[in-house]
């Protein structure tokens, strides 16, 4: 069973030890780079399993008013979301994807959907979102820097 906690200061010697394997670098980025969009409207999160930190996810409450498609105030973008290359495989990411509503919907109630955006060569993770819950929308976000991205959905109601 995975918990997902928000990030704090006595995380971050974990945080930093995180990382994917080289071909997914293209859809996630480094950690150092991911923690360089963390701010108070970017937040980060970890989520634990047995007791260890196993994989990290952003989530941007400013996401409707930098992203189109998010045409709801309430919504909410799930960012960076990835589990370390030395727990991939154990279902940890299926497990967190299907934690996160009921997570979110404590963490940020104010928020009723979340978007997220994953990226057109990467149905690995695509399938995850959908097995997840996530509805595909059926349209592209054109900004990622590794091409075109599925736009998808979830209502946290």
């Amino acid at each position: 069973m995975v918990i997902i906690e928000k990030m704090t200061t006595k995380h971050l010697a974990d945080v930093i030890t995180l990382s994917v394997v080289e071909e997914q670098k293209q859809f996630v980025g480094t950690i150092d780079d991911i923690l360089k969009n963390a701010n108070a409207q970017i937040r980060p999160h970890v989520i634990f399993a047995e007791e260890q930190m196993v994989g990290f996810f952003l989530i941007d409450t400013n996401y409707s008013k930098t992203h189109d498609f998010a045409s709801q105030s309430h919504s909410i973008g799930l960012r960076s979301f990835f589990i370390s290359k030395e727990h991939q495989g154990k279902g940890y990411a299926k497990q967190a994807i299907l934690a996160l509503p009921t997570y979110l919907r404590e963490a940020y109630a104010n928020y009723s959907q979340i978007y997220l955006t994953v990226n057109c060569q990467n149905p690995i993770a695509k399938a995850l979102y959908l097995k997840g819950g996530f509805e595909d929308t059926n349209s592209l976000y054109h900004g990622g820097a590794a091409g075109p991205q599925h736009i998808m959905v979830k209502a946290l109601v």
